[in-house]
Order: structure tokens, then C-alpha cells, then sequence
């Protein structure tokens, strides 16, 4: 049975971030550079990410879809059941590598791809909370 609290609870954490990720967007890559907003737009960006698989572990669990240990076999189960679209699949793999370089690799993190995430990539997000509760509305 799909933990719909918890992951109304986890959708609005990420609508949070998101929200906080846009209001202190910068104007300008220069701006971006500055480290204080520059480590600030990297992590709200990770945990952002961070949330979103934890929806996409809780809808897993909770369908009963099997358990792997890569997230990205989550991203294609869900898409398998048509909880999500194929197309948020591939988007939320490449979000888990962006926050993987976030995490993993931090000095060799590119500067220019946070930043056009920033400016970008946040209606990703949006999508993402737009399919999962349409999916919920399903019954799924």
C-alpha cells in the first residue's frame, strides 16, 4: 500500500527547496560564482534530487515493484507501472548523476552545469511532483 502521507510529505519538502532554489537564483554566472550562493544552489539542488528519490523509493516499496539497489532501476519500475513517463525516467537518471557529482566528485564539479541547472532545470522538478500526484489521483 502506497504511503500517500509520507509522500505528500516528501512533495511538499521538495516544493520547499525548489521554491528556496528560485528565490535566491542568480542573475548572472558571475553572481553564481560568488561561494556563499554557489554552495547554496548546489545544495538545495542535492536535496532536492535527494527527495525526489525518496517519492520514487516510497512509491516502489509501496507497489510492491521489487527492490534494487540502483536507483535508476526505480526511475524504470515506475515508468514500467506508468507512474511516471519515460521521459521523467531518463530526466531523473540524469538528475541522480548530477547529484552523485555533487556529492562524490565536488572538485570536479562543473560551475556552468550547476548553474544552467539553476536557471534551467527547476520545472524539472515540477514535473516530477505534477506526475506523481496525477499517479496518486490514479490510484496508483
Amino acid at each position: 500500500m502506497v504511503d500517500r502521507g509520507r509522500i505528500l510529505g516528501k512533495l511538499d519538502e521538495l516544493e520547499r527547496y525548489v521554491r528556496e532554489l528560485r528565490a535566491i537564483a542568480p542573475g548572472s554566472f558571475e553572481e553564481f560564482l560568488r561561494p556563499e550562493k554557489k554552495r547554496a544552489c548546489e545544495r538545495l539542488l542535492q536535496i532536492s534530487v535527494e527527495a525526489t528519490i525518496d517519492v520514487c523509493h516510497l512509491l516502489v516499496m509501496g507497489l510492491r515493484l521489487g527492490y534494487s539497489s540502483e536507483e535508476a532501476d526505480l526511475f524504470n519500475a515506475l515508468a514500467r507501472k506508468d507512474v511516471i513517463s519515460e521521459g521523467l525516467a531518463a530526466t531523473l537518471k540524469d538528475m541522480k548523476g548530477f547529484r552523485n557529482i555533487l556529492v562524490h566528485e565536488y572538485a570536479e564539479v562543473d560551475d556552468a552545469l550547476v548553474y544552467k541547472a539553476v536557471r534551467d532545470r527547476l520545472g524539472d522538478f515540477e514535473a516530477f511532483k505534477r506526475e506523481v500526484l496525477a499517479a496518486l489521483d490514479r490510484g496508483k
